[in-house]
């Protein structure tokens, strides 16, 4: 079963411990792109986050995305 955005970026901040609010502070810091809390349960709730941005989140967490063939 593969899980959408918004479960995946919940699950990773579960096993991290981290919030929502403190995942979009240092999404700034890395970026140098505002996210708010909102803006960002905003984009996973209608399921709108970029790939680029769901990278970023990864790395931030310490995950890594994989791509593989079916």
């Amino acid at each position: 079963m593969e899980l959408d955005a918004n479960t995946q970026v919940r699950v990773f901040l579960a096993k991290r411990c981290v919030t929502i609010t403190k995942l979009a502070k240092l999404m700034t810091e890395k970026t140098g792109k505002k996210m708010s809390q909102q803006n960002l349960s905003n984009k996973l709730l209608s399921g709108t986050l970029h790939y680029n941005e769901m990278l970023v989140i990864a790395d931030i967490l310490g995950f890594k995305i994989q791509v593989e063939e079916k």
